[in-house]
């Protein structure tokens, strides 16, 4: 069960859904020769959702579009940002997707796009190039388009958040899994995890499936499959906190579900994930490649990886590392709550893979 805020909190949209809006509005403005007063746009979360253009600037080779973004009530670092599309006729066919200024590029491995290519998302890719082929394809144009995604003032607000680090420069990402920025209070989201276990107990479970979020929380689904959904409890970043809650409210058995990124915290001992929280030890990565048999040489590899994403990448052929990563979560969750609790771990990659899991109780 998705913890919900104990008050309403106004919702937004992300980066990837203004980008999207401003695509579609400027390629009807560039196939029609005249400016819609507002686009709709279809998103992941199975809504629909409307936009009106902070600006539209039509010229003789391309139209540009630009949205300021809405986070809701959400504290996010882009709300307010106008996010640009120009859309121009291409000679290749389809979409040509790319990102202009303030839109920063990839540099390293481990991230969700390829080094060299733009930061715009896998998700919000899929929602711009849907979005303007269908238009394409019910003009009956005929030629394909470039599509540039733009933030003005992008690389200024992109020294407020990590991208620099993870080697993402010039500028911000465009992201976005649902299309919707779902904000929520500290206390709020604690208290909302609190009632979905509550929730969970009075529907006789004793067995919980806590993940980090939507993503993890449908691969677990899926290898957990006689677990009823009101099992499954979205614990964000409180890995600690879920783990407690659970242990006083009578819960024998946890599964903790996620992905490396956050997992290696929990590997570490670290139970509370958030970004700001703690940072990835690489060494300890790569004090468990050495113990899962590594040449020295992969050892340093892991030493020197981008993200404990990349570092996952490159352990790809060493199951052992993934075991000892998945013990090491598992140990330190029972610990966590002093005992008196089976712990299993489910590690999963980006795109659903398993990638290992281990139990551990005392």
């Amino acid at each position: 069960m998705k913890p919900v805020p104990d008050k309403p909190l106004r919702t937004g949209y992300t980066t990837g859904s203004c980008a999207t809006a401003a695509a579609k509005l400027a390629l009807q403005t560039l196939l029609t020769g005249q400016q819609p007063a507002s686009v709709s746009i279809y998103l992941p979360a199975k809504q629909w959702a409307h936009f009106t253009p902070e600006f539209v600037e039509i010229s003789a080779a391309s139209v540009k579009v630009g949205i300021k973004k809405d986070a809701g009530d959400d504290p996010d670092i882009t709300h307010g940002a106008v996010i640009c599309a120009e859309v121009s006729w291409s000679e290749a066919a389809g979409v040509h997707l790319d990102g202009g200024e303030g839109v920063g590029r990839a540099t390293k491995p481990g991230l969700d796009v390829a080094p060299g290519e733009a930061a715009i998302n896998p998700v919000p890719r899929r929602m711009i190039t849907e979005a303007v082929t269908e238009l394409l394809d019910e003009s009956g144009a005929g030629k394909g388009v470039r599509v540039i995604i733009s933030i003005p003032g992008g690389e200024e607000l992109a020294k407020k958040t990590l991208n620099a680090r993870l080697g993402i420069l010039g500028g911000l990402s465009i992201l976005g899994t649902s299309g919707i920025v779902r904000p929520f209070s500290t206390s709020a989201y604690r208290a909302s995890i609190v009632k979905a276990i509550e929730v969970a107990v009075a529907a006789g479970c004793t067995h919980i499936a806590a993940t980090t979020g939507g993503r993890s929380e449908k691969y677990a689904m899926a290898h957990l499959p006689d677990l009823p959904e009101e099992a499954f409890i979205e614990m964000g970043d409180f890995v600690g906190f879920t783990l407690k809650h659970c242990k006083r409210l009578g819960i024998q058995k946890v599964t903790l579900a996620g992905m490396p990124g956050k997992f290696s915290k929990v590997a570490q001992g670290v139970m509370m994930v958030h970004s700001k929280s703690a940072p990835v030890d690489m060494n300890f990565l790569a004090g468990m490649a050495e113990e899962a048999g590594a040449a020295p040489e992969k050892t340093e590899e892991v030493r020197g990886a981008n993200t404990a994403t990349h570092a996952a990448e490159l352990m790809a052929d060493y199951p052992a590392f993934f075991a000892l990563f998945c013990r090491s979560c598992s140990v330190n969750a029972v610990r966590e709550v002093r005992g008196g609790m089976h712990v299993d771990t489910l590690l999963f990659a980006m795109k659903g893979q398993l990638l290992g899991k281990a139990e551990y109780s005392e």
